[in-house]
């Protein structure tokens, strides 16, 4: 079965400023660090992918604002 989720890039935002030595765990992925929140965009592969990302996230003791698939261009 094929995962709805193959090729999309995402938008996903994290609360606060995140280093750069931390945003480097997250290869393929641009950032944008913002006053209040740090946005990581970026292609995901499938949804395993996706989990790895978040899992990450979580491990970091990062906190996940949102998480969003953008619209194909």
């Amino acid at each position: 079965m094929t995962s709805s989720l193959e090729a999309h890039n995402f938008e996903i935002r994290i609360k606060g400023k995140v280093s750069d030595a931390t945003l480097s765990a997250f290869e393929g992925m641009h950032y944008a660090v913002q006053p209040v929140e740090t946005v990581l965009t970026g292609p995901v592969p499938d949804q395993a992918a996706l989990h790895a990302v978040l899992d990450q996230i979580q491990s970091l003791g990062l906190e996940l604002i949102e998480v969003r698939r953008l619209p194909e261009t």
